[in-house]
C-alpha cells in the first residue's frame, strides 16, 4: 500500500502559542521512526520527546488502516441437499439422474472441506486446506486464483435467502472482462457482507 505523507503544517505552532527558542539542528527526517535533534523541547501532541532531546512522529494522520483478512466459514448445505436428493432418486429407482447428482454432491462435499475464499486487504484469493495454501493456476482461464477488488466490474449472489452460486466479472485476467462462477460452499451471509465491503454493492440482478 502507498504510504501517506504527513503534513508539516500540523506541527507549526500558531501565533498565539509561545515561540520556540533556538534553532532546529541536524534535521535527519520528518517521517516515522527517524529522529530529529532539537535544541529545545518541541511542544505538540503529535510528538514524543525522549531524554536525549529527540522527538519522534507518532501521529496517525493520513495513514490508511488495512482491512483484516476474512475467510468465510464453510457451509455444507448444498452438498447435503444434493446427496439427499440423490438418495431420494435412488430410492425411487431413478438411478440415471441419481448418479450424476450424487457425484456432484460428493464433489462439493470434498471441496467444502478444503477450498476457502480469502479476502485480504486488496484482493480475493482462492486457497486450499487448513493452512490456506495457494490453489495454483486456474484450470479454466489460466492465471493465479487471485483477483484485485479494483478490477471487479460486477458481482452477484444467487439467491440471498439460500445462496447457491456466486458470480463476478473482473478485468485483471483479460481487459474485456472475465466471468467466474463458484458454488457457494461458504457461509452465504459472511460472503455477501465481505463482498459488499471489499468489492462494493452489486450493480445488476443478472450477469453481463
Amino acid at each position: 500500500m502507498e504510504s501517506a505523507l504527513l503534513s508539516a503544517s500540523r506541527f507549526i505552532p500558531s501565533p498565539s502559542n509561545r515561540e520556540l527558542g533556538g534553532f532546529v539542528r541536524n534535521f535527519q527526517s520528518s517521517f516515522y521512526g527517524k529522529a530529529v535533534n532539537c535544541s529545545n523541547k518541541f511542544r505538540g501532541r503529535d510528538l514524543r520527546t525522549n531524554h536525549k532531546g529527540h522527538f519522534f512522529v507518532t501521529s496517525r494522520l493520513g495513514r490508511k488502516v488495512k482491512n483484516e483478512t476474512i475467510v468465510p466459514d464453510p457451509d455444507y448445505r448444498i452438498p447435503i441437499v444434493l446427496l439427499g436428493l440423490a438418495g431420494g432418486l435412488g430410492y425411487t429407482n431413478n438411478l440415471l439422474p441419481a448418479a450424476p447428482v450424487g457425484l456432484l454432491g460428493l464433489l462439493l462435499l470434498f471441496q467444502t472441506t478444503r477450498v476457502r475464499f480469502v479476502f485480504d486487504d486488496e484482493a480475493l484469493e482462492v486457497k486450499v486446506g487448513e493452512e490456506l495454501d495457494e490453489s495454483g493456476e486456474n484450470v479454466f482461464v489460466g492465471g493465479k486464483n487471485r483477483w484485485k477488488y479494483s478490477t471487479f466490474v460486477n458481482w452477484e449472489l444467487w439467491w440471498p435467502n439460500f445462496p447457491i452460486l456466486v458470480y463476478f466479472k473482473e478485468t485483471q485476467t483479460k481487459p474485456e472482462g472475465q466471468v467466474h462462477f463458484f458454488p457457494v460452499i461458504f457461509n452465504g451471509k459472511q460472503l455477501y457482507d465481505v463482498m459488499v465491503e471489499r468489492a462494493g454493492p452489486s450493480k445488476t440482478s443478472m450477469p453481463k
